[in-house]
């Protein structure tokens, strides 16, 4: 996925493009984190696991819903999709927020069973897990961009997907259809940068 991610920070023609070009980099540095925690686990290193989880958890509960609606705000060019986005935005913050203040001052308890289990109960509340998913998918539904609408409806597709069949550990397993959401950015540098050209021919003529 870092491969992934280096490749798609080439395509960036824009500042306000690297952002959003950084996500499956950053994906990457989430699952390396987590493979830190298996081998935790696996040869019982306390600080290890207790780091990779504090780690782990900082990002998939308090970096991505700031991040993805900040990121595809930044690449926005419509007025009034970029303001709709920015109320998306603080949505994201404020349930970063919420959740950045319980792993700080409650203990984070990572376990295994089958898959890795992060115990974090104040994130299953409903109006959690709304402003959560607001800020990580739906706010992609008012991008101009078609793959990063798509982006959205897979985010939330298998976040549904996730939950209905792994409802304990599903942020873990969540997070590993990361690679799947990779490649739809992949995709939205490659077809965005090959169309410009064309549009630009065509309104010279």
């Amino acid at each position: 996925m870092s491969v992934l991610g280096a490749l798609v920070l080439k395509k960036t023609k824009r500042n306000a493009e690297i952002p959003f070009a950084m996500v499956p980099l950053l994906f990457g540095v989430q699952q390396l984190i987590e493979g830190m925690l298996w081998l935790s686990f696996q040869f019982d290193v306390p600080l290890l696991k207790m780091t990779a989880t504090h780690g782990f958890t900082l990002f998939s509960h308090v970096l991505w819903p700031i991040f993805i609606p900040f990121s595809i705000g930044l690449v926005e060019t419509a007025a009034w999709r970029k303001k709709v986005i920015w109320l998306f935005l603080t949505a994201g913050i404020t349930v970063g927020l919420y959740n950045l203040y319980f792993i700080v001052t409650y203990p984070v308890i990572s376990e295994v069973h089958c898959n890795i289990v992060y115990a974090l109960p104040h994130f299953h509340k409903i109006q959690v897990m709304a402003l959560y998913l607001a800020a990580t998918c739906v706010a992609c539904f008012f991008s101009s961009h078609k793959m990063i609408n798509i982006f959205g409806a897979l985010a939330l597709v298998l976040f549904v997907a996730a939950y209905w069949f792994y409802s304990v550990a599903f942020l873990s397993v969540w997070c590993f259809f990361a690679a799947i959401l990779s490649v739809v950015i992949y995709l939205h540098f490659t077809f965005e940068h090959e169309r410009a050209p064309v549009f630009m021919r065509l309104r010279s003529t």
